[in-house]
């Protein structure tokens, strides 16, 4: 039979069906509790991807009139993510803590819906996109309850490492979930005839170096000795090596998306003006950080792997720089050189 007219697969390996597995291999010492949860956000996620493609229709890209906690004016798409991603949470019976980027306190879930599972989100990340047309995504992490623990800030206020999963979704063209549970990288796209993530992008690993960097060089002015040392070398080359290319988005989602598949360096460093870094610790970072290590990539501040940090507080900066193992590694030299 010709190519073109071969009958497609039969043998459709689904998110849920995925997770089922690795829940099997763990054997009894699986209680199922985060299958369930996760599958709580892939509905949060085809719900959001439905309302992202007929925002402008039904009127959801205007202002909402309110900021959150970051003094950002949402968007009435970020309102109505936030409340999709904490009213599904809730409603799964898995979770203790949520804590969202559009909220200013940790919402503590009630006694008879409470689970052993805390989430910190950021619902809609890129939201300033959403006119342009631009890619823009939900980023999530999922830790344990610390043992005894009903339930407090504290379960959310543990190091990067500590997380049980993450992951994001990006709203484009097609919905691309990508999730780790500790057990290596997997991308799945939502197919919009069958309502399911498939998997499309099984075991994603970032090359060992890449050829793209991804900086907002509009803070150039600001940027640090290190980092300005490091984009000038990559930008003019010695030894005849060609320029890396420049691809930065302003979607974090988008941008590291790309850096995973295609390597390179994804960095939003501190600077002068932002002297925490502008990318928060919890929602951003620690699930970003984690998915890169899990992929064979490095996430650091500079000075320090973001995955070691202790929080102090729910929305936490911290300076991220992710991407290909010797691309990050060529950037840290910068910062040992003026430690020394």
């Amino acid at each position: 039979m010709a190519e073109d007219t071969q009958m497609p697969s039969t043998d459709i390996v689904t998110l849920t069906r995925h997770i089922l597995a690795q829940q099997i291999r763990l054997g009894p010492a699986a209680t199922g509790d985060l299958t369930l949860l996760l599958n709580a956000i892939q509905v949060t996620s085809k719900f959001i991807a439905t309302n992202v493609r007929k925002a402008r229709l039904i009127n959801l890209v205007g202002l909402a009139g309110e900021t959150n906690v970051q003094g950002e004016e949402q968007k009435k798409l970020d309102v109505l993510s936030n409340d999709i991603m904490v009213n599904a949470l809730r409603a799964s019976g898995k979770t203790a803590v949520l804590v969202s980027e559009e909220l200013d306190e940790a919402i503590v879930i009630e006694k008879r819906l409470r689970g052993k599972y805390c989430v910190v989100f950021d619902p809609l990340d890129g939201s300033s996109n959403i006119d342009a047309g631009v890619n823009i995504g939900t980023i999530f992490g999922i830790y344990k309850l610390k043992e005894g623990s009903e339930g407090t800030i504290n379960d959310v206020l543990q190091p990067g490492k500590d997380m049980v999963a993450a992951g994001y979704t990006m709203y484009g063209s097609s919905a691309n979930l990508v999730l780790t549970t500790g057990q290596g990288v997997n991308g799945y796209t939502l197919d919009n005839a069958l309502g399911e993530f498939i998997l499309t992008h099984p075991d994603i690993k970032i090359p060992q170096r890449g050829k793209i960097y991804s900086f907002n060089e509009g803070n150039s002015m600001y940027f640090h000795e290190p980092v300005i040392k490091y984009l000038e070398s990559i930008k003019y080359p010695k030894n005849g090596k060609a320029p890396y290319s420049a691809r930065y988005i302003g979607s974090m989602v988008a941008d590291v998306h790309r850096t995973l598949l295609y390597g390179g360096i994804f960095g939003y460093p501190n600077d002068k003006k932002t002297k925490t870094g502008k990318l928060r610790l919890l929602y951003e970072a620690f699930p970003m950080a984690m998915l890169t290590e899990q992929a064979g990539g490095v996430a650091t501040t500079g000075t320090q792997r973001i995955l070691d940090i202790v929080p102090t507080e729910i929305h936490q900066r911290c300076p991220v720089f992710l991407g290909s193992k010797e691309d990050v590694e060529d950037l840290q030299t910068f910062y040992k050189e003026e430690q020394q």
